[in-house]
Protein backbone atom coordinates (compact mmCIF):
# COMPACT_ATOMS: atom_id res chain seq x y z
CA UNK A 1 0.00 0.00 0.00
CA UNK A 2 2.74 2.74 0.74
CA UNK A 3 4.41 1.81 -2.82
CA UNK A 4 1.31 2.95 -4.33
CA UNK A 5 1.15 6.02 -2.08
CA UNK A 6 4.54 6.82 -3.21
CA UNK A 7 4.04 6.34 -6.72
CA UNK A 8 0.95 8.47 -6.73
CA UNK A 9 2.75 11.21 -5.03
CA UNK A 10 5.48 10.71 -7.36
CA UNK A 11 3.05 11.50 -10.28
CA UNK A 12 1.65 13.96 -8.30
CA UNK A 13 4.94 16.10 -7.99
CA UNK A 14 6.07 15.21 -11.50
CA UNK A 15 2.93 17.10 -13.26
CA UNK A 16 3.15 19.82 -11.05
CA UNK A 17 7.01 20.60 -12.34
CA UNK A 18 6.26 19.01 -15.92
CA UNK A 19 3.05 19.97 -16.73
CA UNK A 20 1.62 18.04 -19.95
CA UNK A 21 -0.34 19.92 -21.97
CA UNK A 22 -2.33 19.60 -25.13
CA UNK A 23 -2.28 22.13 -28.21
CA UNK A 24 -5.10 23.84 -27.32
CA UNK A 25 -4.50 24.70 -23.85
CA UNK A 26 -0.95 25.68 -25.22
CA UNK A 27 -1.73 27.74 -27.86
CA UNK A 28 -4.68 29.44 -25.40
CA UNK A 29 -1.42 30.13 -23.18
CA UNK A 30 0.72 32.11 -25.76
CA UNK A 31 -2.42 33.81 -27.42
CA UNK A 32 -1.56 31.42 -30.63
CA UNK A 33 -3.46 29.58 -33.04
CA UNK A 34 -2.74 26.09 -33.08
CA UNK A 35 -1.87 25.86 -36.33
CA UNK A 36 1.41 28.12 -35.50
CA UNK A 37 2.38 25.45 -33.18
CA UNK A 38 1.68 22.67 -35.94
CA UNK A 39 3.76 24.86 -38.12
CA UNK A 40 6.44 25.14 -35.61
CA UNK A 41 6.68 21.67 -34.96
CA UNK A 42 6.80 21.08 -39.20
CA UNK A 43 9.67 23.19 -39.06
CA UNK A 44 11.45 21.59 -36.70
CA UNK A 45 11.75 24.07 -34.08
CA UNK A 46 9.49 22.16 -31.80
CA UNK A 47 9.17 18.23 -30.83
CA UNK A 48 6.08 17.52 -28.60
CA UNK A 49 6.04 14.10 -26.76
CA UNK A 50 2.93 12.40 -28.74
CA UNK A 51 0.34 10.54 -26.37
CA UNK A 52 -2.81 8.16 -27.34
CA UNK A 53 -3.97 9.12 -30.75
CA UNK A 54 -1.36 10.87 -32.11
CA UNK A 55 -2.17 13.78 -30.01
CA UNK A 56 0.65 16.49 -29.22
CA UNK A 57 1.38 16.73 -25.38
CA UNK A 58 3.75 19.88 -24.58
CA UNK A 59 6.03 19.57 -21.60
CA UNK A 60 7.96 22.20 -19.80
CA UNK A 61 10.61 21.98 -21.96
CA UNK A 62 8.14 22.97 -24.61
CA UNK A 63 6.91 26.16 -23.43
CA UNK A 64 10.91 27.33 -22.47
CA UNK A 65 10.83 26.67 -26.54
CA UNK A 66 8.00 27.98 -27.32
CA UNK A 67 9.11 31.40 -24.92
CA UNK A 68 12.65 31.59 -26.89
CA UNK A 69 10.47 31.32 -30.66
CA UNK A 70 8.63 34.36 -29.28
CA UNK A 71 11.14 36.35 -27.86
CA UNK A 72 13.31 35.50 -31.15
CA UNK A 73 10.76 36.39 -33.58
CA UNK A 74 10.45 39.81 -31.56
CA UNK A 75 13.41 40.24 -31.44
CA UNK A 76 13.17 40.47 -35.88
CA UNK A 77 14.65 37.01 -36.24
CA UNK A 78 13.43 34.63 -38.92
CA UNK A 79 11.89 31.11 -38.14
CA UNK A 80 14.41 30.02 -40.49
CA UNK A 81 17.42 31.48 -39.07
CA UNK A 82 15.97 30.49 -35.93
CA UNK A 83 15.68 26.95 -36.95
CA UNK A 84 19.28 26.98 -37.78
CA UNK A 85 20.26 28.26 -34.23
CA UNK A 86 18.39 26.09 -32.42
CA UNK A 87 19.61 22.78 -34.39
CA UNK A 88 22.59 23.32 -35.32
CA UNK A 89 25.56 21.24 -33.64
CA UNK A 90 28.67 23.95 -34.24
CA UNK A 91 29.01 26.51 -32.01
CA UNK A 92 30.64 28.42 -34.25
CA UNK A 93 27.46 28.61 -36.76
CA UNK A 94 25.14 29.36 -34.01
CA UNK A 95 27.49 32.36 -32.42
CA UNK A 96 27.67 33.75 -35.88
CA UNK A 97 24.13 33.96 -36.58
CA UNK A 98 23.44 35.20 -33.35
CA UNK A 99 26.02 37.90 -33.77
CA UNK A 100 24.81 39.20 -36.76
CA UNK A 101 20.96 38.86 -35.17
CA UNK A 102 22.57 41.59 -32.27
CA UNK A 103 24.28 43.70 -34.48
CA UNK A 104 20.70 44.16 -36.48
CA UNK A 105 19.75 44.62 -32.95
CA UNK A 106 21.22 47.00 -31.52
CA UNK A 107 21.28 49.20 -34.50
CA UNK A 108 17.77 49.25 -34.54
CA UNK A 109 16.96 49.84 -30.33
CA UNK A 110 20.00 52.80 -31.58
CA UNK A 111 17.37 54.15 -34.62
CA UNK A 112 14.22 53.39 -32.02
CA UNK A 113 16.12 55.32 -29.23
CA UNK A 114 16.66 58.73 -31.66
CA UNK A 115 13.11 58.67 -32.63
CA UNK A 116 12.34 58.59 -28.81
CA UNK A 117 14.74 61.49 -28.19
CA UNK A 118 12.80 63.30 -30.99
CA UNK A 119 9.30 62.59 -29.51
CA UNK A 120 10.73 64.11 -26.35
CA UNK A 121 12.18 66.87 -27.31
CA UNK A 122 8.84 67.63 -29.11
CA UNK A 123 6.85 67.58 -25.96
CA UNK A 124 9.27 69.58 -24.03
CA UNK A 125 9.09 72.16 -26.44
CA UNK A 126 7.30 75.07 -25.96
CA UNK A 127 7.18 76.79 -29.52
CA UNK A 128 4.17 76.69 -31.49
CA UNK A 129 5.26 75.16 -34.42
CA UNK A 130 8.42 72.38 -32.64
CA UNK A 131 9.41 71.52 -36.28
CA UNK A 132 11.19 75.48 -36.03
CA UNK A 133 12.37 75.26 -33.06
CA UNK A 134 16.51 75.00 -33.46
CA UNK A 135 17.02 72.64 -29.99
CA UNK A 136 14.44 70.40 -31.93
CA UNK A 137 16.10 70.88 -35.88
CA UNK A 138 19.66 70.32 -34.03
CA UNK A 139 18.51 66.67 -33.88
CA UNK A 140 17.44 66.63 -37.33
CA UNK A 141 20.25 67.75 -38.49
CA UNK A 142 22.36 64.90 -39.51
CA UNK A 143 18.99 63.35 -41.35
CA UNK A 144 19.31 66.71 -43.33
CA UNK A 145 22.93 66.19 -44.45
CA UNK A 146 22.31 62.77 -45.66
CA UNK A 147 19.17 63.72 -47.49
CA UNK A 148 21.28 66.74 -49.24
CA UNK A 149 24.28 64.02 -50.30
CA UNK A 150 24.17 63.17 -53.51
CA UNK A 151 24.46 59.29 -53.41
CA UNK A 152 20.89 59.77 -51.78
CA UNK A 153 18.09 57.83 -53.61
CA UNK A 154 15.39 60.59 -54.92
CA UNK A 155 12.36 60.34 -53.41
CA UNK A 156 9.81 57.92 -55.48
CA UNK A 157 12.42 55.26 -57.01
Amino acid sequence: MSLDMYATMRLNVDMKSNPVMAIGDVAARFGLAPHVLRHWEAMGLLAPARAEGDRRRYGRDDLYRIAVILRAREAGIGLEDLRQMLTTTDPAARRELLHRHREDLVRRIAAAQAQLDLLDCALTCDHEDFSSCRHFQAMLTERVEQAAAPSAVPVGQ
